[in-house]
């Protein structure tokens, strides 16, 4: 099914009208408005009422159709983001390699959360490659780490929980308290995937 699902990805990508962890986003944003206070309780209660209904679904889903592969494939498939992730990148390095820098700028800008204005070429390549390394962890190896762990409801609570860490998940005056959860939940589920990951850039980096 891993290889089903990662196939998918390579041949047709992203779904390019409407992804299914964007209207998770806008849901997040929904709750948000409703549930917010500055306290680490409503923060779970948010990052509760957000995860459990797509979990408990992705748990019924994962025993029917087949024993459940051919809804495990799709949204393992939606989970994944590795030829998006290649394509975000080329998008910097195809002007880096004419010398755009400008353009290069506005590409990285797109898939990091500093400021690209200021970055001279090198910083552009370090801010690129620094992004699709970590993303390969979130979008490709942890997806498919806590799919073969725990199936459906694994892989949809660990991208889930990865957005609303991207949404939630910052130190500062508003989210420092209700976003806690959220950044907890997210770095406990990345403990093993990232280290793993890790392990293997080092393996591929000395093979190389």
């Amino acid at each position: 099914m891993v290889l089903l699902a990662v196939a998918l990805d390579a041949a047709v990508g992203e779904p390019r009208r409407w992804h299914p962890l964007v209207g998770f986003g806008r849901w997040t944003t929904w709750l948000e408005s409703r549930l917010y206070r500055p306290s680490r309780g409503a923060g779970v209660l948010a990052l509760t009422i957000a995860c459990a209904p797509f979990v408990i679904v992705g748990h019924f889903l994962d025993g029917l159709f087949f024993n459940g592969m051919p809804a495990a494939v799709l949204i393992l498939y939606l989970a994944i983001g590795a030829r998006s992730l290649f394509e975000h990148a080329a998008r910097v390095a195809e002007p880096l390699a004419r010398g755009d820098l400008d353009a290069a700028r506005v590409a990285v800008g797109r898939i990091v959360s500093r400021h690209a204005d200021e970055l001279d070429a090198a910083g552009v390549s370090r801010a690129a490659v620094e992004s699709v390394l970590e993303n390969g962890n979130d979008a490709i190896f942890g997806a498919i780490f806590w799919f073969v762990v725990l199936g459906v409801p694994g892989v949809l609570l660990y991208r889930l929980a990865n957005t609303l860490d991207a949404c939630w998940g910052y130190r500062n005056g508003r989210y420092r308290r209700f976003g806690w959860a959220a950044a907890r939940l997210d770095d406990l589920l990345n403990y093993l995937p990232a280290r793993l990951t890790a392990l293997s850039y080092a393996v591929v980096g000395r093979a190389a």
